[in-house]
């Protein structure tokens, strides 16, 4: 089960949803620094049905995307995943986590830096707690990076959708400086790397 708020409503209207998704799907909630490199990414991937851009992991109910750019919202940049588990599971989804961003810089991306971009997994069930800390035990143990990996592992508890701005934002603005930049180059190292995992026409 999964609880979500809409961004920006009244709290005497805002009433919280609980949905597994459509039936036979489940969720997910990772955050991998900005929500629209994640977002792009993991629309890209077979089996996924919806990704929404949105923030949680922190105490301010029904935050705005310039609350958590202050850092003080305790929030951070994330994207929830609705996929189909018969196409594609769980792990193969903490596999795309792992190595679409960098796990061992405390609250950074690359430039993007804040506790908003920190790297995280929320996770929805007991299950995915144990296979999330399985694979971070894993690839530490292997060294996978020569710094220590600081993900948290922590219980998902509520998401907020962003702003409808921010949903599909690559897709519909692929000619910013930002999508040039940092998601174009990272989308083109993703599809060599995943490329019998992408949907058709990716």
């Amino acid at each position: 089960m999964y609880k979500q708020k809409t961004t920006n409503q009244d709290p005497k209207q805002q009433e919280e949803a609980e949905t597994n998704g459509p039936a036979g799907t489940q969720v997910a909630t990772f955050g991998q620094g900005c929500f629209w490199c994640a977002e792009a990414i993991f629309e890209s991937l077979k089996g996924v049905i919806s990704v929404t851009s949105g923030y949680s992991g922190g105490q301010v109910p029904n935050p705005t995307y310039e609350q958590v750019c202050t850092g003080q919202t305790g929030h951070a940049e994330v994207v929830q995943i609705v996929f189909d588990p018969k196409v594609i599971t769980y792990e193969e989804l903490l596999e795309v986590f792992w190595l679409t961003h960098d796990p061992t810089t405390p609250n950074r991306q690359g430039n993007d830096i804040g506790p908003q971009y920190r790297s995280i997994i929320l996770y929805h069930n007991e299950d995915q707690k144990r296979l999330a800390e399985k694979a971070k035990a894993e690839l530490e143990k292997v060294g996978a990076w020569d710094q220590p990996i600081v993900t948290e592992i922590v219980p998902f508890e509520v998401f907020y959708p962003a702003e409808e701005y921010h949903q599909n934002y690559f897709a519909r603005n692929p000619d910013k400086a930002y999508c040039q930049a940092v998601i174009r180059p990272k989308m083109e190292k993703f599809r060599k790397v995943f490329k019998s995992k992408l949907k058709d026409g990716q």
